[in-house]
């Protein structure tokens, strides 16, 4: 394991030059302190965990020091925002340190965010609130400890910044780790502004340093493109089996690495809603929960767009064609695991499809419920979990067919909740644990989200003390307003 001091930097993205980025230096913030760190994140740059103790470590992340061979920058990118598109977005309150190379040979970036002013900045403040810090470093972790891929953070540093939104809040910074922070809207920046000789760089960057097997097809360009459009399905069918909503599906926060990013107000399903909108701001429900998929698809054809002047539109639209087929198989996949089911039978979509129509309405605890189905033998758990029905009638059908779909299959009812407790979390990132834990650390009280963070941090695990954290929301903690503010 290292110290910070030993990490090593390999700023492969700041070699592009000053047309893809423009060099900023962190601002500090006032009498910092450490909120939370990831051992896991701290981890993937092989950094011992210990270093989180040190005083370095809040000076580093709360930018009063840097290291000598970071290279701060502020990457430029526009975007489809609701639909509509901005020309010039670019990193207004965060920095891209560096690329940190560890000794298994991965680049990770570390990003810092809220760490103020850029040329991209626009009307902000450059600045980050404590409770979005907060808010993403839970989702980050969590995501991945679900097995969604995601980008990963390292550590919140809160302070006594004033920063003003609706009122006044603590400012803060969070250490955000990816493989890369390159956006859909980075390629659609240097499409719309013709600069194409520019795009052309950028795609063979990103090619030749996160897709390499590309350049290995007779295609690059086609096999990118391609591998993007299933990294992309295969991440939303994740997003839907586990009920997660990101919120804000704008082409700028859609990673080219098929990884949720940018998050903002996202939330999990608490009750089976698939018209749950939980951006408040997202008055039309754009981004709404049964919106996510069409969204995505929206999304990788914006991306194409900015691809026309190096492929053939017929041999992109060819490939855009396997999104849905690539997102079905997926999402099909993952729901026959949640319901214990090993192998595939043609009537399975219909099957997990009448359950969530049932759900609907029915005030359904999505989460517990898959958890619950697997608890006992499943005429136990159908028996129970029947009564949280409306329709009981109309359930019972559909558990008599469950019922025969399990038995075709046998198998022991041990290795079944074993197999079911694997992949359905007892544990889930709700909006109302995140807030409690928000304002106890806004009230200088770090113990309760560092708690969450350890609990979360292994969902499918029973966790004897905690079962707090499992149970179902209070109805005030179903209504939270999340907003887009930070």
């Amino acid at each position: 394991m290292k110290t910070l001091t030993e990490l090593q930097f390999d700023n492969r993205f700041a070699r592009l030059g000053d047309v893809f980025s423009t060099e900023v230096t962190p601002q500090p913030l006032d009498n910092p302190r450490l909120v939370v760190a990831s051992d896991a994140a701290m981890g993937l740059l092989d950094l011992d965990p210990t270093e989180a103790a040190e005083p370095l470590f809040t000076e580093l992340f709360s930018g009063h020091k840097l290291w000598s061979t970071a290279e701060p920058r502020a990457m430029v990118y526009s975007g489809h925002q609701f639909g509509s598109y901005n020309p010039r977005l670019g990193d207004g309150r965060g920095l891209l340190l560096g690329e940190v190379r560890n000794d298994a040979g991965e680049h990770w970036d570390l990003h810092l965010k809220g760490a103020g002013l850029t040329p991209y900045s626009r009307m902000g403040d450059g600045r980050a609130v404590l409770r979005s810090s907060i808010r993403e470093f839970l989702a980050s972790e969590h995501l991945h400890a679900l097995g969604i891929p995601s980008s990963r953070a390292l550590c919140v540093t809160g302070s006594d910044t004033p920063v003003y939104r609706e009122r006044q809040e603590q400012g803060a910074m969070l250490l955000r780790l990816a493989r890369s922070h390159v956006r859909f809207g980075h390629f659609e920046f240097f499409y719309y502004t013709r600069q194409h000789d520019e795009l052309r760089r950028l795609l063979d960057h990103v090619i030749a340093c996160h897709f390499p097997d590309c350049l290995e097809h007779p295609e690059p360009y086609q096999a990118f493109f391609q591998q993007v459009l299933e990294r992309t399905a295969a991440l939303v069918a994740r997003w839907q089996a586990y009920g997660f909503c990101h919120g804000v599906m704008n082409t700028d926060n859609m990673s080219i690495l098929g990884i949720t990013f940018d998050f903002g107000p996202y939330a999990f399903l608490d009750d089976f809603d698939a018209r749950f909108i939980c951006n408040h701001s997202d008055h039309a429900g754009r981004y709404s929960y049964e919106n996510q998929v069409p969204i995505a698809h929206w999304n990788l054809a914006a991306l194409a767009q900015a691809l026309t002047p190096f492929m053939e539109v017929d041999q992109l639209r060819q490939t855009m064609d396997l999104f849905l087929p690539t997102y079905e198989t997926a999402w099909l996949e993952l729901m026959r695991k949640r319901l214990g089911l090993q192998t595939a039978e043609d009537d399975d979509k219909a099957l997990v499809q009448r359950l969530l129509q049932l759900m609907q309405g029915s005030a359904i605890d999505y989460t517990r419920f898959f958890r619950e189905l697997g608890d006992s033998p499943a005429e136990q758990s159908l028996a129970r979990l029947r009564e949280d029905f409306i329709d009981i009638r109309v359930f019972d059908d559909w558990a008599a067919e469950y019922r025969a779909r399990s038995a075709r299959e046998g198998g022991d009812p041990e290795a079944r909740r074993v197999r079911m407790h694997a992949v359905n979390p007892k544990y889930i990132l709700r909006n109302y644990l995140a807030q409690q834990a928000i304002e106890a650390a806004e009230g200088g009280d770090y113990a309760p989200v560092r708690e969450l963070h350890a609990v979360l941090s292994q969902p499918f695990e029973e966790q004897p003390g905690m079962e707090r954290y499992a149970e179902r929301p209070p109805e005030w903690g179903k209504h939270l307003e999340i907003s887009c503010s930070s």
